[in-house]
């Protein structure tokens, strides 16, 4: 059986590797959960769902049931649809309902989706479910949707009409990825739709895991012991042709008096709705006419799984005598052929697809001598009809649900995957791309959640939305950075409340004190808060930080008794730093090192220090780089910058020549990797994966901190140079966390003063934590110190007071 799920091949990953460059390779159900690519962690549902009654509801139902067996029920959840005036009683799993013809409710529902953060979207499609022209409603949902959508599609019509056609043209174009369950379906979608085979998923319809059992085992719950059992099963409409079967009695019976035929399952609602029993009444008349009433069993119930179980089991022959041959999927047949029945069938397209190779037999549509026929035929050939059973079984076993949850898996994996290759703007109410205006004016400067985020301790690590997340404590590495802001803060121009940030730069150089253990002379990170420390020595790269930290109180403060503190405690922190072997603790402590020269250039002790960093990552430079990978390193991972703008800003306060070249050669290269395409658009390395020499670098998620370091170092160059390319390579960075992103969405919120956590391929993180807050502070407090200067120089250059005095804005 082949399955057309196409799945980037497997690449190990860990903490600086991510899916990359990853090449197609087709995929079998049961080979699927073999991806490496991040299992998606929050899935919802749309369709209809158990107990409504109704072949899509338990389609949905059992494939969240699968997902739930093979990877846990936290992840996932259902939003079902309540057809007009009814309502059912759900399970747990269900967390919201659409109403079908409320277009509110869609509308709401979108909203609930992407506020709750979910990673992808599962919806159940057919024409029937959803409310609208054509189901058309529907649309106003998935407009709006933020994170990937995978879309089953139940129907696929040859011929739809020009509404049918529209609604699912534009399914296909807002869905990452269509399931479809059979050959004929994927092939009208590029025939009919134009849809893109790359873009669609072949897994066919799940089935129970069933043993191939006799059916004699099950036939005495039905009173049918020592009879011959024809079955039909599903949802009873005039469509499903059961009269053809009931015709057909007679001239079974007069061979074979012993057959029994039963007819299992409640009429449609629709149907039932709109006539009542009148067919199922009609079939019961048509059998007493016959004489054939008495082999006629009609079980009017919506059965269980168990219960489906079963009735099929009981079977010997299982017919679909269906009426029509539109029909792309039948989940009853799909269920038959799993249980390994003998299978006589209408040429639907779903059943000569599933029943090619002698694995059931094919009648013509409405011909009940065709049907008495063959069902005489298998009942006196019992070897032809075990040989049909056993191809029937094991052609199916690559179906049971457990391979099919692991399929679609893999279909959602492809798709959150693909997302990240081309990420997609976030769209207003009416559909329309945000637009992006040119940054003339920076945003106001506000300290809110800056202060939100800080307690007596000092400043916490994560946030849940703008709330301090208490449970996850402190750590240096933020508590550093909130103390080089506190300090831009004392010389900002925009900000005067002096008084403010001298309390914060107390309260987080206080966090250095308590974290320095003067035992090791290293800085501890982690902190619980219960003032716990986790660990007894930090990562280099938080020592680093408080060093550079340290630095900038030393460089910057106007406040003696602050300065003072922070002097002896840098005076602590520095030798370990040269004991550290890595290159972005080298480069935070050159910076920490330098902005304590530019106050006391003559401390030969720290210049001596500083020169030795400095020299190290020239070493790795020169040893590292090639022709192509102008690197320190065989990677690009986080803070990148920083590795040049340290070397720039070294060689350039020592004269070292070299130092300056090849921080401004590596500088150069790292701002021409991280355009967009050869674009205006700035895209970070993305964290989930980096980027390593030869591979294709991760586009997500991308982080706050990144972009504050090359503005960072541009605007160091331009400082130095006064080269305005350097100027203007800074406001484009700045720009990504105002809007000018791959999502075309603000990072920003000026409404708290944070800044978000970085952009996934679907959504912005909205959580506003001390690294994104403060990365964006300090990038702010860069743009608008080298918007004064910049203005300045223009003044001078221009003698256009006005052109100037607006720069500063």
């Amino acid at each position: 059986m082949r399955v057309g799920l196409q799945m980037p091949s497997p690449e190990p990953r860990h903490s600086e590797k991510g899916a990359k460059g990853l090449g197609p390779l087709i995929v079998t159900p049961s080979e699927s959960s073999a991806c490496c690519l991040p299992l998606p962690t929050r899935i919802a549902f749309i369709g209809n769902y158990l107990p409504r009654e109704c072949g899509i509801a338990t389609f949905t139902t059992d494939l969240c049931n699968a997902l739930a067996s093979e990877y846990g029920p936290d992840r996932l959840f259902a939003i079902p649809v309540n057809d007009p005036e009814s309502s059912y009683e759900y399970p747990e799993q269900v967390r919201l309902e659409l109403e079908q013809e409320n277009l509110n409710s869609y509308e709401q529902a979108a909203d609930f989706l992407n506020f709750n953060g979910n990673d992808l979207v599962c919806m159940q499609h057919e024409y029937g479910i959803y409310g609208g022209t054509a189901g058309s409603h529907i649309l106003n949902l998935l407009r709006k949707l933020k994170m990937p959508l995978v879309t089953t599609l139940h129907t696929v019509l040859r011929d739809p009409d020009v509404n049918q056609r529209a609604v699912l043209e534009e399914i296909a174009r807002l869905s990452d990825r269509l399931v479809v369950m059979s050959e004929l379906a994927a092939q009208l979608l590029g025939e009919v739709y134009a849809v893109p085979g790359g873009k669609i998923d072949v897994i066919p319809h799940g089935v129970p895991e069933m043993p191939f059992m006799d059916p004699n085992y099950f036939k005495d719950l039905f009173g049918t012991e020592g009879k011959s059992v024809l079955l039909t099963f599903g949802l009873l409409s005039p469509n499903k042709g059961v009269e053809n079967v009931i015709r057909a009695l007679p001239a079974i019976l007069a061979r074979h008096p012993n057959v029994v035929y039963i007819v299992s399952g409640v009429t449609h609602p629709h149907i039932r709705r709109r006539e009542g029993e009148r067919y199922r009444e009609g079939l019961q008349a048509l059998a007493t006419h016959l004489g054939v009433s008495s082999h006629l069993i009609f079980d009017n119930r919506f059965v269980s799984a168990k219960e489906l179980v079963e009735h099929i089991g009981a079977a010997d022959i299982y017919i679909t005598p269906y009426r029509q041959e539109a029909q792309i999927v039948s989940g009853t047949l799909a269920i038959a052929l799993g249980a390994g029945k003998a299978i006589i069938s209408t040429p639907y397209w779903h059943a000569k697809e599933l029943l090619a190779d002698k694995r059931g037999v094919i009648v013509p549509f409405d011909d009940s001598a065709s049907i008495a026929d063959e069902v005489i035929e298998l009942l006196e050939n019992d070897a032809e009809r075990h040989a049909m059973r056993k191809r029937a079984y094991l052609y199916s076993r690559g179906t049971t649900w457990p391979n099919t949850a692991r399929a679609y898996m893999a279909s959602f994996q492809r798709a959150r995957f693909e997302r990240s290759l081309r990420p997609r703007a976030a769209r207003h109410d009416d559909g329309a791309a945000n637009s992006i205006n040119p940054i003339d004016l920076l945003p106001l400067l506000c300290t809110g959640h800056l202060v939100a985020m800080t307690d007596d301790t000092g400043i916490l690590q994560h946030a849940i939305y703008c709330v301090p997340n208490t449970r996850e404590g402190y750590t240096t590495d933020d508590n550093a950075r909130a103390l080089i802001v506190s300090t831009l803060l004392d010389r900002s121009l925009f900000f005067e409340d002096g008084e403010e940030h001298s309390n914060l730069s107390r309260r987080y150089l206080a966090f250095l004190w308590l974290a320095f253990h003067s035992d090791t002379g290293r800085f501890r990170n982690f902190l619980g808060y219960d003032r716990q420390w986790l660990e007894e020595v930090g990562s280099e790269d938080s020592h680093g930080r408080a060093i550079w930290a340290l630095g900038s109180v030393l460089g910057h403060s106007q406040n003696a008794g602050i300065r003072g503190a922070a002097g002896r405690l840098f005076e602590a922190a520095v030798p370990a730093a040269l004991t550290f072997s890595s290159p972005r603790a080298w480069a935070f402590s050159v910076l920490g090192m330098q902005a304590y020269l530019d106050w006391f250039p003559g401390d030969r002790a720290i210049q001596g220090a500083r020169n030795t960093l400095a020299n190290r990552l020239l070493d790795i430079y020169e040893r590292t780089h090639s022709k192509t990978w102008h690197w320190f390193e065989k990677s690009l991972s986080y803070s990148n910058a920083r590795l040049s703008h340290a070397l720039i800003l070294a060689g350039w306060r020592s004269n070292n020549q070299r130092m300056v070249e090849t921080g401004m050669d590596s500088l150069k290269w790292l701002v021409a990797e991280q355009h967009r395409d050869g674009r205006d658009t700035f895209v970070p390395i993305g964290s989930s994966g980096f980027f390593i020499e030869g591979k294709e670098k991760a586009r997500f998620d991308q982080q706050p901190v990144e972009a504050c370091a090359i503005v960072a170092a541009c605007l160091e160059v331009y400082r130095l140079t006064e080269e305005r390319q350097w100027f203007e390579e800074a406001k484009r960075v700045f720009s990504w966390f105002l809007g000018k992103n791959d999502l075309r969405v603000p990072l920003y919120d000026p409404t708290t003063g944070g800044c978000r956590d970085g952009l996934h391929p679907d959504r912005v993180n909205e959580n506003q934590g001390a690294e994104s807050t403060l990365s964006f502070l300090m990038a702010l407090l860069d743009m608008q110190a080298a918007n004064v200067a910049n203005a300045e120089q223009l003044h001078h250059e221009t003698r256009d007071p006005f052109e100037a005095d607006h720069l500063i804005g």
